[in-house]
């Protein structure tokens, strides 16, 4: 017997050997090929939440393909992050990059913040463009066209997303359809509900754009025309989305003394679609509502305790920034530009706008004026004419003073003049409501900004959310005030963020996943953006990687445009 099992043994050595022999040669040959980037000696913050762990990361053919003590490893490129943060890249739950990107797409101010991804197309989406919405739209990016010849060459949402592909961006965007822009496209800014026949249209351009890449659809419902649309509107659209995986976001209808009405119709819009739900910008809107935050964080969680998956987003700051015009009347809001500026030189019109501003209308709850505690609580934020950039910058009082008229006229005549297009900052929020907020657990992180540079002087002077938002997170409310841990508040900037926009690829430092990752020194990282001086990028973040890029490298942008538009699951259903 034990010849015989020598002898099947040794057979087996013949048959087998060169096989052992074959594979641990290309096991070996294998370790052999360097990764394209390592990153050594760092605190990895993997964005789920759990604390940090000491290692490296590699990266290869723009994904992650280990994380861990990678003992011996080696790359074409090393990057020691001795005393440094490495991080999945951040997810901005809220921009409005989408036209910025196409005059510059670096994307600078975003992508030094540690932003990878940015979610657009809030309410007025980039597509589709049709009928009733060419107009307004073309005059609205003129800026854009006359200056940095950006001519508009698309009509539908994905061929938008083609033409930002083209040209080439330094972040990663993803993108819901307005539910105003498809309203705007068939029925134009009019305050009525829509025919049966209009809905179907408007349902067929959702249908259209959740194939061609949508992630949701999203509401900004105190804006002309989405605030016309009523509860069943918004749930019919949303319905569409959710056949697609999608989910609804929205800026509510209100979000001061309606705020609990306003996020109810949200939850109910969700529980009759069948879609999560994410609500912008959440927050406490007017000093006489400033400590409702609790009744609004327990009406929240009352849905997500019975089964509906809501969540929102924030950003660090006391101060919001809109149009300008957000401080009419609505029903002066509607129809064109040019229908809004013909009232504002109507005496009759302007008188009526002084009274509804100084005492209010029953279910208005978007007086800015009022909520910023009068005049003094506006900034104008930017003007195209050169002969009004002196106001950017100027609180609405002190324009008044300049121009030697009451707030309300020179309100009205700056409007006139820039054929309503001024931006402002609002200033109507407390502390104390910004923390509450922030240490929920569903709630994210958006800037509501978009991605510029200091030479965009159509920009005027911007909210410092444009340049700050996610360090001033890292910076003031983990390391100075520790409202948040540190892999809390970079779990809501990745992991929760992706899970909320259906990301299944990013988020996370895990081998397989695509290489967006941020670099940052938690004893330094913080915003230097200011409301008097917002221009200013960030300190503390070295290095960021997208898609296995080094775009920010020791600091500086390399100028490297590797980002991608990334679809929603109705995609894959395309053709």
């Amino acid at each position: 017997m034990p010849t015989r099992s020598l002898k099947l043994l040794v057979l087996l050595l013949i048959l087998v050997g060169p096989l052992l022999i074959w594979d641990t040669q290309h096991v070996a040959q294998e370790s052999a090929v360097p990764y394209d980037l390592l990153i050594t000696h760092a605190h990895i913050l993997d964005g789920t939440g759990s604390p940090w762990s000491e290692g490296s990361v590699a990266v290869k053919d723009g994904k992650i393909a280990d994380v861990g003590r990678l003992t011996g490893a080696k790359a074409k490129r090393v990057i020691d992050a001795d005393g440094l943060v490495v991080a999945p890249g951040f997810i901005d739950l809220h921009s409005h990059s989408d036209y910025t990107l196409l005059v510059d797409g670096t994307a600078e101010s975003k992508i030094r913040q540690g932003v990878t991804t940015e979610i657009i197309g809030e309410a007025a989406s980039a597509g589709p463009i049709l009928g009733p919405a060419i107009p307004d739209f073309d005059n609205g990016t003129a800026p854009l066209t006359q200056k940095d010849g950006i001519e508009r060459d698309w009509t539908t949402l994905a061929e938008y997303s083609a033409r930002l592909e083209r040209q080439g961006i330094s972040v990663n965007i993803a993108s819901y359809v307005g539910s105003g822009q498809v309203r705007l496209d068939v029925m134009g800014n009019v305050n009525r509900a829509p025919t049966a026949d209009e809905l179907r249209q408007m349902e067929d351009l959702v249908d259209q754009s959740m194939r061609g890449g949508a992630i949701g659809v999203a509401s900004g419902l105190i804006y002309a025309p989405n605030m016309f649309a009523k509860t069943d509107e918004l749930t019919a659209l949303s319905r569409v989305a959710s056949r697609y995986g999608g989910i609804y976001t929205t800026h509510i209808r209100g979000e001061g003394s309606n705020s609990v009405p306003a996020i109810q119709e949200a939850i109910s819009i969700g529980e009759h679609a069948g879609v999560p739900v994410h609500i912008l910008h959440f927050k406490s809107n007017g000093e006489d509502n400033w400590g409702r935050m609790p009744q609004l964080v327990a009406l929240i969680q009352a849905a997500r305790d019975r089964g509906l998956d809501v969540t929102a987003d924030q950003y660090p700051y006391l101060a919001g920034m809109t149009s300008l015009e957000q401080c009419l009347p609505p029903k002066f809001l509607e129809g064109t530009a040019d229908d809004v500026v013909a009232r504002l030189r109507d005496p009759k019109s302007r008188a009526e706008i002084r009274d509804d501003i100084a005492h209010g209308l029953p279910g208005w709850d978007n007086n800015e004026v009022h909520d910023c505690g009068g005049w003094r609580g506006v900034m104008v934020a930017s003007c195209k004419l050169p002969e009004n950039k002196k106001y950017e910058g100027q609180r609405m009082d002190d324009v008044a003073r300049m121009m030697g008229k009451d707030p309300v006229d020179a309100f009205c005549d700056l409007l006139i003049a820039e054929h309503a297009t001024p931006m402002a900052i609002y200033f109507s929020m407390s502390e104390a409501d910004v923390e509450l907020a922030m240490k929920q657990p569903w709630v994210g992180i958006g800037s509501d900004g978009a991605a510029v540079n200091p030479q965009m002087e159509f920009m005027g002077r911007p909210h410092p959310r444009f340049y700050g938002t996610f360090p001033r997170v890292l910076g003031v409310y983990v390391r100075e005030k520790h409202v948040l841990t540190l892999p809390d508040a970079v779990r809501k900037m990745t992991s929760l963020a992706a899970s909320i926009t259906g990301l299944t690829d990013r988020g996370v430092l895990r081998p397989g996943m695509a290489a967006d990752i941020v670099i940052f020194d938690p004893a330094t990282v913080k915003d230097r953006a200011t409301f008097e001086d917002p221009a200013e990028y960030p300190a503390g973040i070295p290095y960021v990687i997208v898609n296995g890029t080094v775009v920010i490298d020791k600091g500086e942008h390399t100028g490297a445009k590797p980002g991608r538009v990334l679809y929603g699951r109705g995609r894959d259903r395309l053709n």
